[in-house]
């Protein structure tokens, strides 16, 4: 496997010249020796290292042999090219030699060319002659055609008169543009001035046409052919220009035409025109109602026509039957936006939005079936706009709103008549007072929600919200006209003459809209009455119950007057008396409903316990000795008592009674050993949180045997515990007032403490 050492020099020039061929040698070294060390390692191998010898020798011979013939083959073929180049240029030297001899031949003919220019401008001058002669006889006929193809357009034979027409466009034109591209741009104003015919019968033609397509809904009923032929002629001149157009070489007069663009807007202005050019007088009153059916039916019969006729008279690229539905729904858009600048009223403001919203898509108009699927007008997009939508629920909301007013304003008028009428007012089957003025109100609000909702759900919220603002208004104005019927009343009792009556029925109507308003709404989650509308009802049930307190206090007050008086501490019935006034008026208050008799009862409770601790503050009765004490205490405590058996029985609990402070002041009254009151008007004021100091200096005073150190040291003490009045508190006392104490009388000159 070795190299021989004569084999090792003869390399090493070649290494020096070839470095890569030294790294290959050295590599295949290393393999070899790899090789071998693998093959010999073993002792007994080495006795076949002659034969590895020998076979490696035959193998490098035959990879010399395959070198030497590859490389004597590559110097065959590198002196077989170097041949065909030597031959190669010989032949370029040659050519090179016969190219000069040419030129030299051409320069000395140059003279004899100058002879064929002459001939070749003859030749031009002969071939534009001989065009001239051509054209000749159909320029003389010019005139001729011109007036053959004026009877052709009057007897309405289009296709014959235009194919005669754009002859003698085609013949102009290709004059025109030869004069262009010769430069004798002067003479076309003689060529237009000799075809000046032409723009007569295109204007004649194109009148033609346009009254043609101006009438297609009827001629393709009629004579569909003449449409047809109209279509066609349109057809020929938009090809025509776009032939032009794309040449861009030459544009003749006139052109582009643009025909087909033209048959489009006078077909849009055709529609336009027989539908939508509506009278004041159709969009008032009952007229728009008729004037939207007959909108409706001319649509619908017209687009029939257009699916079922006109489609099959025109191309299918003109989409004939999209560009008409297009142009109904834009010019109607229109036209509703024009009848809605007018001054409406609430019927014909509904009309609108039910037929814009509901009556164009449904099945008797755009839906119809003989019109689907071809005609979508869903992607039109909406015949009024959300804005225009909006707008027009806000002109019907505030038409229904002065309706609505004008309703209310009528119906508390009438309620305030029968307020004054000469018998009591109706009653329902529990003998409750009544008046038909919920039923009325509530039924006018029902009726425009229910009508309002069947536009869209936003004007159904719009008229609620509407309604709820107009019950809170009326509300305020039956207060108003609570207060009237009561000035009238003090003027004379006796007027009305059921007063009170009508005031027991106000209350069962009031409590009878609060309970009805939340049906207003058909959707339950959204039934909740605004805190406003809760708070006008309120007022006006305190407004009606003032009015009957009121009433009340008018046939208490003289008995009131007698109370705590000498004679009233020597066993006067007035309390009876006041019972019997309260029994009274509390099977009167029975005629309303319990939750409003129960406010009535503690109301009045607390008018009559209000006004015997009032009649109690006068000091009327200062006891002078500890046996006047015991009188008085044990007449407040017999008078408080019947008061409350009678409260009692009416159905108000104990605990809801402010007469309670009538027993806790007989308590403190009672009191023997006056060192005790700061203990006990302690307990007073934390029960009583407003009470204040007037009302107990008072109470100390009427006790007659408190001195003056002690009444300080009572108030020191409820200056050192002020009360907070807590939430939910009924006041009894902040209510009653304390008289001016009187000022010693002194002189003139002296000073007052």
């Amino acid at each position: 496997m070795g190299l021989s050492a004569e084999d090792e020099r003869a390399a090493s020039p070649r290494d020096e010249e070839w470095p890569e061929a030294e790294k290959a040698e050295k590599l295949a070294r290393g393999a070899a020796l790899k090789w071998a060390s693998g093959v010999f390692y073993r002792p007994e191998k080495l006795e076949g290292l002659g034969q590895y010898r020998s076979r490696e020798t035959q193998r490098n011979s035959s990879i010399q042999s395959r070198l030497k013939s590859t490389v004597q083959s590559y110097l065959e073929g590198v002196s077989a090219g170097l041949e065909q180049l030597r031959s190669a240029a010989q032949e370029v030297q040659s050519l090179c030699q016969d190219l000069g001899a040419a030129r030299w031949a051409l320069l000395n003919t140059t003279d004899r060319f100058q002879g064929l220019q002459q001939m070749r401008a003859l030749m031009a001058e002969h071939v534009q002659l001989a065009s001239v002669v051509q054209v000749l006889p159909q320029l003389f006929s010019v005139q001729e055609v011109f007036s053959h193809t004026l009877q052709l357009l009057h007897g309405q034979q289009l296709l014959e008169a235009h194919a005669e027409l754009m002859m003698m466009e085609h013949l102009r034109d290709d004059i025109l543009s030869q004069l262009q591209l010769r430069g004798f741009s002067s003479a076309q104003a003689t060529v237009l001035s000799y075809f000046s015919g032409l723009q007569e019968l295109n204007d004649t033609l194109a009148k033609q046409l346009w009254d043609i397509v101006g009438s297609s809904l009827h001629l393709v009923h009629e004579d569909p052919v003449l449409f047809v032929s109209a279509v066609r002629i349109i057809e020929r001149e938009e090809k025509i220009d776009n032939t032009l157009l794309l040449e861009a070489t030459f544009l003749p007069p006139g052109r582009p035409k643009g025909w087909r663009q033209k048959f489009y807007h006078v077909l849009q202005e055709t529609i336009t025109g027989s539908h939508f050019q509506a009278l004041r007088m159709d969009t008032e009153g009952s007229g728009l109602a008729g004037h939207l059916a007959k909108l409706q039916k001319g649509i619908v019969s017209e687009l029939r026509v257009v699916k079922d006729l006109m489609v099959q008279c025109v191309p299918a690229h003109y989409n004939i039957l999209s560009v008409c539905t297009a142009t109904f729904h834009q010019a109607l858009s229109s036209h509703l936006q024009d009848i809605l600048r007018e001054d409406l009223d609430k019927q014909a403001l509904f009309l609108l939005l039910e037929w814009a919203l509901h009556v164009y898509h449904s099945q008797e108009m755009m839906g119809h079936p003989d019109l689907l699927p071809e005609v979508d007008v869903s992607a039109l997009g909406p015949l009024m706009s959300p804005e225009l939508v909006d707008q027009t629920e806000r002109k019907y909301v505030m038409k229904v709103k002065a309706s609505v007013l004008e309703w209310m304003q009528r119906t508390l008028e009438v309620e305030f008549k029968e307020w004054f009428r000469e018998e009591e007012p109706e009653t329902d089957h529990q003998g409750f007072f009544q008046s038909a003025l919920p039923i009325i109100v509530m039924q006018m609000l029902k009726e425009n929600i229910q009508v309002a909702s069947l536009i869209t759900e936003s004007l159904r919220q719009k008229v609620y919200n509407m309604a709820l603002e107009e019950l809170e208004a009326f509300l305020g104005r039956l207060r108003e006209a609570l207060v009237q019927c009561g000035k009238e009343h003090q003027k004379d009792r006796s007027v009305p003459k059921y007063y009170m009556s009508y005031l027991l029925a106000t209350l069962n109507n009031n409590l009878a809209l609060s309970s009805s308003v939340s049906s207003l709404h058909p959707d339950t989650a959204c039934r909740e009455v605004p805190l406003s509308l809760r708070a006008a009802f309120d007022r006006t049930q305190k407004k009606a119950c003032q009015l009957l307190l009121e009433e009340l206090l008018l046939d208490l007050q003289p008995l009131c007057l007698q109370l705590h008086s000498r004679k009233w501490l020597s066993g006067s019935q007035l309390v009876s008396s006041m019972c019997e006034v309260i029994d009274k008026y509390a099977k009167d208050f029975s005629r309303v409903r319990r939750p409003v008799f129960m406010l009535l009862l503690m109301e009045t409770e607390l008018l009559v316990a209000s006004q015997y601790l009032r009649a109690l503050m006068q000091k009327k009765v200062v006891c002078k000795s500890e046996e006047e004490r015991g009188q008085l205490c044990a007449r407040l405590l017999l008078d408080a008592t019947q008061l409350r058996e009678l409260f009692c029985g009416l159905g108000l609990d104990q605990s809801q009674q402010s007469l309670e402070a009538v027993f806790a002041l007989q308590e403190l009254i009672c009191l023997k050993d006056p060192a005790l009151l700061s203990l006990e008007v302690l307990g007073f004021i934390t029960k009583y949180p407003d009470v204040s100091d007037e009302h107990i200096s008072t109470l100390l005073d009427i006790r007659g045997d408190v001195s003056k150190e002690v009444q300080h040291m009572v108030l020191d003490m409820m200056a050192q515990h002020p009360q907070i009045v807590p939430e939910g508190y009924r006041p009894i006392f902040s209510t009653i007032l304390v008289p001016m104490p009187e000022l010693p009388f002194c002189l003139r000159k002296g000073k007052c403490a």
